[in-house]
């Protein structure tokens, strides 16, 4: 007679995902000091100035994501609710004496050694963490119109908040846009989706249409955003300047580009560390570069997708899908905004634009997707 062998459960852990995540951020750093290394000379007089900030801001985000992978993601159920309501909080702060105005701006919060905290990257998490937790708890009550009303209240609060009190339309976007594809990852029914998305993109092109042909002068600078994006080569010396310069770097980059350090463009446009720095990296290492980042971005979806779909629970699964919202969506409008298919929107390229408090909470984020994936088991 055979004997029956037990079956060993193993512990699984995402290492794929700490690999691909370094060489990502180590390739932003690169890319960062190529890019800014011109204008931190000319405004600080040191030409490491935002690499070194960003490389401390890198070292600390590491270290939080470690911590956070060792935590079990079931607290999170326990303290949602409380950090969604401080994220809310955090952002009411910008409109006071805290705020902190930068280039016409309010969206950042005075900290102590001339530190600043955007809220908006706080409120992220605290949809990604509490949308969940929403949906566990309804139940079949989630599938009912009145369910996912009550979801995208709660999420249309939050994106509303950000949008009324920093200006920030691209932030709000994002979080509503979370809070949608959560919803669409628990129903069971995909066609009503398809009809809204439909509906929605067709609404959308039919308003920015009206506004290219009929307010062409109009003074509000979301509507002259809109029309340089229909038309950049006659606003090129005004509302489009930033796009036209970027695309002038993608074009002449060609495929293997000019080498790193030589984009020539990176002198003319403005804040090129942040949401433009693609166009540099098109420029310098050519449309071969543009494929690895995509593919390096293609990659820890990926290792996210899987994660979610392994997840021993459906919080966990509905967490990291929130993730896998964030970072598909962030890349998807940064790319839109550099390759002039959309409007300037301001959103950044994830771990590769400069930015200490985005890079520091994407870490976060990525140490609860690996928390998740610590309680994956597999049976040898």
């Amino acid at each position: 007679m055979r004997k029956n062998k037990k079956r060993k459960i193993i512990r699984y852990y995402d290492y794929s995902l700490v690999a691909i995540l370094i060489f990502l951020i180590c390739f932003g750093l690169v890319m960062l000091y190529s890019t800014s290394s011109y204008s931190a000379l000319e405004d600080y007089g040191d030409s490491m100035h935002y690499f070194k900030r960003q490389l401390f801001f890198c070292v600390v985000g590491l270290s939080a994501m470690y911590i956070v992978s060792k935590i079990d993601y079931h607290r999170y159920k326990k303290w949602a609710k409380p950090c969604y309501m401080f994220s809310i909080f955090l952002v009411s702060l910008v409109r006071t004496p805290l705020g902190k105005n930068v280039n016409g701006a309010s969206r950042w919060i005075k900290l102590p050694f001339e530190q600043q905290l955007q809220p908006a990257e706080v409120v992220k998490i605290a949809i990604i963490l509490f949308i969940p937790f929403l949906l566990c708890q309804m139940g079949r009550e989630a599938y009912s119109l009145h369910g996912m009303g009550r979801v995208l209240g709660w999420g249309g609060f939050a994106a509303a908040w950000v949008l009324i009190l920093t200006d920030n339309l691209s932030t709000a976007v994002i979080v509503f846009g979370i809070t949608c594809i959560m919803i669409f990852v628990v129903h069971p029914k995909t066609a009503p989706f398809v009809v809204i998305a439909t509906g929605a993109m067709s609404l959308v092109i039919t308003v920015v249409l009206i506004i290219g042909n009929t307010m062409a002068t109009s003074k509000n600078f979301r509507l002259r955003r809109i029309i340089s994006w229909l038309n950049p080569e006659q606003y090129a010396d005004r509302g489009a300047y930033q796009t036209v310069q970027g695309l002038y770097a993608i074009g002449s980059g060609g495929f293997f580009g000019k080498g790193l350090g030589n984009s020539a463009q990176k002198m003319l446009i403005p804040e090129v560390q942040n949401d433009m720095i693609l166009s540099v990296i098109c420029e310098e290492l050519g449309i071969f570069g543009a494929i690895v980042v995509f593919v390096l971005f293609a990659m820890l979806l990926y290792r996210l997708l899987f994660i979610a779909q392994n997840a021993p629970d459906l919080y966990g699964s509905l967490v990291v899908s929130g993730i896998f919202g964030h970072i598909a969506l962030q890349v998807i409008l940064n790319v839109g905004v550099v390759t002039n298919t959309i409007p300037n929107t301001g959103v950044t390229l994830p771990f590769i634009s400069y930015g200490g408090t985005s890079i520091l909470f994407l870490a976060v984020e990525m140490g609860i997707a690996l928390g998740v994936s610590r309680k994956i088991k597999f049976e040898e």
